[in-house]
């Protein structure tokens, strides 16, 4: 009989200690859902920063020139158009031609010079009547002292002007939060295959 009455006591033990576990995850579970529910609602979606959580106080005003090699034609080529309009090959300004690149930056004209980075993005004809450029590249600098940073540039290349300016609209790296402006003269174009160098001088608020 005794036997009986210690079995049914630990049979009754296991039964309250398997509610209770139960019930302890259930609560653990529901107390955890609710954190996260917390957590969620507690982040804003846009909230005021001091200038100081990302040491805006003083920013630094950089100019860098370099040359730009756009290398358009021959088995080297580092801009090639990839689409067209259905009027590009009959429009005087080629109106449509979109063309990639991923054009050399060095110190110097020669392309032995000096190497600072690339220029990568696109640029596209966008007048019909003169021949005008819409630029969206990034500079992407391997130039020791601004190593894997990048400068967005996107605007207007006027390309028969002497000098054509473009705005800085970003950058990363050194360059975050970076503004500031870009100027750009043809130093060099070869009318035969369309190749050219370009003098940039960068003028950069970061």
């Amino acid at each position: 009989m005794q036997s009986k009455n210690i079995l049914s006591t630990i049979f009754h033990f296991s039964i309250q200690f398997n509610i209770m576990a139960n019930n302890l995850i259930s609560t653990t579970f529901i107390v955890i859902l609710f954190a996260l529910v917390l957590a969620g609602k507690s982040q804003p979606f846009s909230t005021s920063l001091p200038r100081s959580t990302l040491r805006l106080g003083r920013q630094n005003l950089t100019r860098l020139h370099f040359f730009f090699h756009d290398v358009v034609g021959g088995p080297n080529a580092t801009a090639i158009r990839v689409a067209a309009a259905p009027i590009t090959n009959t429009s005087a300004s080629g109106f449509g031609a979109v063309v990639m690149m991923d054009n050399l930056l060095t110190v110097g004209p020669e392309p032995n010079t000096t190497r600072v980075g690339r220029a990568q993005g696109m640029y596209a004809s966008a007048d019909l009547n003169n021949m005008s450029f819409m630029m969206v590249q990034n500079y992407v600098f391997d130039e020791e002292r601004f190593n894997g940073s990048t400068l967005s540039i996107l605007g207007r290349n006027p390309i028969s002007s002497p000098m054509r300016e473009f705005p800085v609209v970003g950058g990363t790296g050194v360059f975050r939060f970076a503004r500031g402006y870009a100027e750009a003269r043809t130093f060099f174009f070869n009318a035969t295959n369309g190749d050219a160098i370009v003098e940039y001088n960068v003028y950069v608020l970061h």
